[in-house]
């Protein structure tokens, strides 16, 4: 670390403790900021002498990102698992962006290893800071078009990006085409047949422009001879199956089969640094709940599971973990920057299969959600507030699926009841 890096460092953590005793926050950003100001260098050098795992996709960012995290700690000790971790710097509230990186890995200055979300438009320049061991690829989908841009533009920056790293082992989800396209040429590929339930944003083929053919779970480009490559990693409902015959069972705390995608990512990229495999999947099993998705909390007469969605493909893996046979459904959908302002991609949405469940539609921009289920043929209600839309509803236990602004504004109400 340079003496400018250490000052920035210092600066960052005075920032940080600023923000914290006037009540502003937290504080890791604002140090985060602070230190990348002073010195362009600090994610670099905080970088440096690590074994990092970068794990970037549209979605499953974070809950990937923890159960990496979980993985990597059964790493470099003898001692059994129950006595000692070990530690690992992680950015595990999800601030995905250099800022906070950089505070994430100030905050664990010796930990040997890494394992970092990064949004997926910042991935190969914080990869040529890092220099990551392992680049985690989930999977590439159209998000807020309004924030994000055009997913293709996406595709190939990510591909440039990785092309200047050929000694990273890149995990790579074979069953997404732009993900596939993004590391086709890379030398060293670890393929998991993660999963792609979303298929709209790749009729195309990235690279040639051509018609993609599925069959199955394969698909092929009919302009080039880019095609689906063999996974080493595959799973089911029971097992994770890895190279050499490997056959382990693999049972999770969290739901749906996109999370089973997600660990068996999560393991190959441990495995990849030298994890045991049955280790790996023992502690990404441990982990039930991430930054409050996925925790079922008690609201008076009714409990309620909070899922988050926050994009066309979200969404649908979202409403597929949602328990039709609850008390009711709660929809909550925001509007604002960090959602993305156009939400036309409301209509792009699958909510035609509530039958027979209260549904009621929530959030700021709950009206355009309400039209929406309007014409899904949806029976709902419209309660604009998200916690009198959940205590609306039948007594007992209430689904609530909301995107990001909405899933924060509920998950601090939750803290506020219990505190």
């Amino acid at each position: 670390m340079t003496l400018r890096g250490r000052t920035a460092l210092a600066a960052g953590a005075a920032a940080r403790w600023a923000s914290r005793v006037t009540g502003r926050g937290a504080g890791a950003m604002i140090g985060g900021l602070v230190a990348m100001t002073l010195d362009k260098s600090i994610l670099g050098q905080l970088g440096t002498g690590r074994r990092t795992v970068v794990v970037t996709g549209t979605n499953g960012k974070s809950t990937t990102t923890r159960m990496t995290a979980a993985a990597l700690g059964t790493l470099g000790s003898a001692e059994p698992r129950s006595r000692r971790h070990q530690t690992v710097a992680t950015n595990a509230e999800g601030a995905n962006m250099d800022a906070g990186l950089i505070a994430a890995l100030a905050g664990t200055p010796d930990a040997a290893l890494a394992a970092l979300e990064v949004d997926e438009m910042h991935v190969p320049h914080v990869c040529d800071a890092v220099q990551p061991s392992v680049i985690v690829l989930l999977n590439l989908s159209r998000d807020q078009l309004d924030r994000v841009g055009e997913i293709n533009h996406i595709e190939r920056t990510l591909r440039a990006g990785l092309a200047r790293h050929p000694d990273a082992v890149v995990v790579a989800n074979c069953d997404d085409v732009l993900v596939a396209s993004a590391a086709y040429d890379c030398p060293n590929v670890v393929w998991v047949a993660a999963g792609a339930g979303w298929a709209n944003d790749s009729v195309s083929c990235p690279r040639s422009g051509e018609v993609i053919v599925r069959d199955g779970v394969d698909w092929y480009s009919t302009g080039t001879d880019f095609k689906r490559p063999s996974p080493q990693w595959t799973f089911d409902e029971v097992n994770l199956y890895g190279p050499d015959g490997l056959e382990i069972p693999m049972r999770l705390s969290l739901p749906g089969r996109v999370n089973r995608g997600n660990a068996a990512q999560a393991v190959a990229a441990a495995v990849a640094l030298g994890a045991d495999p049955a280790a790996a999947v023992a502690a990404v099993s441990t982990v039930d709940e991430v930054a409050g998705r996925y925790q079922t909390v008690p609201m008076g007469e009714h409990t309620a599971r909070i899922l988050l969605a926050k994009n066309p493909a979200g969404w649908q893996e979202a409403l597929s973990m949602v328990d039709t046979s609850a008390d009711g459904v709660v929809i909550s959908v925001n509007g604002q920057v960090p959602d993305g302002e156009d939400l036309s991609w409301l209509w792009d949405v699958n909510f035609e299969h509530f039958e027979g469940v209260p549904v009621v539609a929530a959030g700021e921009r709950g009206t355009d959600l309400a039209v929406r289920l309007g014409y899904a043929s949806v029976p709902h209600t419209l309660v604009h507030n998200t916690i009198d839309a959940i205590t609306s509803c039948p007594k007992g236990h209430v689904e609530v699926v909301a995107n990001y602004t909405a899933f924060l504004a509920l998950t601090r109400a939750v803290g506020r009841m219990r505190s």
